[in-house]
C-alpha cells in the first residue's frame, strides 16, 4: 500500500468543528478521485466524528481531544478517529441494535450509514485507554 496522502490532526469535541475537519480533509484530494467516493468519504469523516462528540465524548469536557488521520493511497482512503470514550462493542451494537431498529426512528443512522460506505469499519480500545474507529473505503478506479 503506497501512501499517496497523508494528513494527521487534532480537533476538540466540538460539533462546531465539523467544517474544519472538511477543510482537513480536502488537503488531501485528488482529482482522479470519484465524486460519488469523495462525498462519501466526507460523509464518513462527519459522522464518525459526530459520534466521537455525541456519544463517546458526551460527558467529556468539549476540550477533550479527537485526533484524526487521513490516509490516501490509489485503492483507498483510510479514515482513523481516536476518542478517549468508555469501551464499545460495535459488533455487538451493529448485530443487536442495527438489525432490530425501526427504520422510522430518531437516531442510529451514523452507524448505519458508516457500515454502508465503508468496505472496512472497525472500533478497537486500544491500552492507552482510547478507543480507534477505523474506516476504510476502496475506492472505484
Amino acid at each position: 500500500m503506497q501512501v499517496c496522502k497523508e494528513i494527521f490532526f487534532e480537533v476538540k469535541s466540538d460539533l462546531n468543528l465539523v467544517d474544519k475537519i472538511l477543510e482537513k480533509l480536502e488537503e488531501i484530494n485528488q482529482p482522479w478521485i470519484s465524486i460519488k467516493d469523495w462525498n462519501q468519504c466526507k460523509l464518513a469523516l462527519v459522522e464518525g466524528f459526530t459520534n466521537a462528540v455525541r456519544h463517546a465524548h458526551k460527558d467529556l469536557p468539549k476540550d477533550t481531544i479527537i485526533s484524526i488521520k487521513i490516509t490516501l493511497t490509489k485503492e483507498q482512503i483510510i479514515i482513523k478517529i481516536w476518542d478517549y470514550g468508555k469501551p464499545f462493542d460495535l459488533e455487538e451494537f451493529i448485530n443487536n441494535y442495527l438489525q432490530k431498529k425501526d427504520p422510522l426512528s430518531d437516531g442510529g443512522r451514523g452507524l448505519e450509514i458508516l457500515q454502508k460506505i465503508a468496505t472496512k469499519f472497525t472500533y478497537t480500545r486500544l491500552e492507552n485507554n482510547q478507543n480507534c474507529l477505523l474506516i476504510s473505503k476502496k475506492l472505484s478506479i
